[in-house]
């Protein structure tokens, strides 16, 4: 038995699956599942994300979080988390570049959310001298102060996918073909989810919908809204989810997501509008939607990259322009992710952000 198999068990017992479901089974199954089973990351994995790029970047987010809480007041204590941390590398990086402000670590409690288990043990490899606490969601988290930071967390999240159809919609399924999976439609109905895309769509149209992208982020904003505290969220997307965005990666190139089930990492572009709708109704302000190369030179990246450079010369220098130049540049990674700080109502945003 391997997930193909089992993918097609169960689509010839319960029909054609959502696409949600299908991710969901690519992604986490707890037996075959892509991040279940494996490391994904760096060259020997199939992608690579911004803190393995540079220790710039997580240095500078720790910055921008330490700063935050400096100017509520220093909560002790606070939640400290992350979600989807990889390796570990980003917090760890973040831990080092704050360890010199006063009264930070020690107000800290250390919180991962992370499902895969595979991960779990490098981040506590990577971070054994913190004593971090796991959750598998959002809801387990302290009720306290909430510093937060999600690195290409909200794009592995599983998406429903709806091709529009007159006032209705129908939705994209995986089913089976001369045995083989393959994309199919449901009938017509109507979304009262999408009922706001009938305004910007138009027959043929296909949009995404995340339907665990706003309870994760109501949890975040309840806590942020309660008791103080700011989230950064980084991700590729835009305002609002438009056109077929799933891609699939492995070996860093790439590849048929319907032809390396649970091999190959499956994301789409963040619907970032979902996010503030949630954390206005549960209370939070929310930043404006900022591009990554933006935010990292308002943080003072290049002048980082300057220190970092004195000390480097030959391929060690190519290197870190190199990375600065991915971590920043609008043909890069600069204009294609973006960021979203959530922050209290009654508080400013975090530095680099803007209302």
């Amino acid at each position: 038995m391997n997930l193909l198999n089992h993918l097609i068990a169960r689509i010839d017992i319960d029909g054609p699956l959502s696409l949600a479901d299908y991710m969901a089974e690519c992604l986490l199954n707890p037996k075959y599942g892509y991040y279940s089973t494996r490391d994904p990351l760096g060259a020997s994995g199939d992608f690579i994300t911004a803190p393995e790029i540079s220790q710039m970047f997580g240095e500078l987010i720790g910055l921008c979080l330490a700063q935050t809480w400096l100017d509520q007041g220093c909560p002790a204590p606070f939640t400290l988390a992350e979600l989807g941390p990889g390796r570990g590398t980003l917090m760890a990086d973040l831990l080092r570049a704050t360890r010199a402000v006063p009264g930070f670590h020690d107000a800290l409690d250390l919180h991962l959310v992370e499902a895969s288990p595979a991960l779990r043990q490098l981040q506590s490899d990577t971070l054994k001298d913190y004593a971090p606490n796991w959750h598998d969601g959002i809801e387990t988290l302290p009720q306290q102060p909430l510093f937060a930071v999600a690195n290409e967390f909200f794009d592995a999240l599983p998406v429903r996918q709806f091709l529009r159809d007159g006032i209705g919609w129908r939705e994209r399924r995986v089913g089976l073909s001369d045995g083989a999976l393959s994309f199919g439609l449901g009938p017509i109905v109507e979304q009262s989810a999408l009922s706001h895309r009938i305004e910007d769509t138009q027959d043929g149209d296909l949009v995404e919908l995340c339907e665990a992208a706003a309870p994760i982020t109501g949890a975040i904003s309840e806590r942020i809204a309660a008791h103080g505290g700011t989230a950064l969220i980084i991700d590729y997307g835009d305002w609002r989810s438009l056109g077929d965005t799933l891609q699939a990666l492995r070996n860093h190139a790439p590849c048929d997501p319907l032809e390396a089930s649970g091999m190959a990492d499956l994301t789409t572009h963040v619907d970032f509008e979902t996010l503030c709708v949630a954390a206005e109704s549960a209370g939070c302000a929310f930043s404006r939607l900022t591009p990554q190369g933006v935010f990292l030179e308002r943080l003072g990246i290049t002048d980082r990259a300057r220190a970092l450079a004195a000390a480097l010369q030959g391929d060690a220098l190519k290197n870190l322009i190199a990375a600065h130049r991915r971590l920043t540049h609008p043909e890069e990674m600069g204009n294609l992710f973006k960021v979203l700080g959530l922050y209290p109502a009654t508080a400013t945003p975090p530095p680099g952000l803007q209302s």
